[in-house]
């Protein structure tokens, strides 16, 4: 139990995350996450008010059942794999986060003036979230996927459109981060 408690290496996550993208690749699917959002969509009925939903949402039901094992094995990981121990986050991000006024930075992957049910009720949270959802849903459908399916299939298939999508991801999060997050939170 001690190897699957710890945080894996690289190498050992890295081969794992290959052979599931290998027998994707063999079973002549795509990874992502995003185009699930379309196909539960389409599944409710959203056909009916635009055409892009127009589909046959039966040919991906692969992909749902791939989303039903993320959530799973998320709950699993997280409540029985978890391990005690703190987050090993740099002391320079700890100080840097609190003096944003982070409480539990360096001790909470999910920071509470963000995520919490307080935080989400007030007008500050529940903007900050409606814009987050807006720009990652825009984003992920302007984009033509999310960033495991271009990071991990995109890239791993030489795809130029996936590697500047990846390049662009990385200059947004540097963006936010150092610019507008201490706007919001400073």
């Amino acid at each position: 139990m001690e190897f699957i408690l710890q945080p894996w290496p690289w190498y050992v996550s890295g081969v794992l995350i290959s052979l599931v993208l290998f027998l994707f690749f063999y079973f002549g699917e795509s990874f992502g996450v995003s185009s699930n959002l379309e196909t539960l969509c389409t599944m409710a009925g959203a056909g009916k008010v635009s055409d892009y939903f127009k589909s046959d949402w039966k040919q991906r039901k692969w992909a749902l059942i791939f989303l039903v094992g993320l959530i799973i094995g998320g709950y699993i990981g997280s409540t029985y794999l978890a391990s005690s121990s703190a987050i090993n986050l740099n002391p320079k991000t700890v100080d840097t986060l609190a003096n944003l006024g982070f409480k539990n930075a360096g001790t909470s992957y999910v920071p509470d003036e963000i995520f919490s049910i307080e935080a989400m009720l007030t007008l500050k949270g529940f903007t900050i979230l409606l814009i987050a959802g807006f720009l990652i849903g825009f984003g992920t459908r302007y984009a033509d996927g999310c960033t495991s399916g271009h990071a991990i299939t995109g890239l791993s298939s030489f795809q130029l459109p996936s590697l500047i999508a990846v390049i662009g991801f990385f200059i947004g999060g540097l963006c936010m981060i150092w610019l507008i997050f201490p706007l919001i939170f400073g």
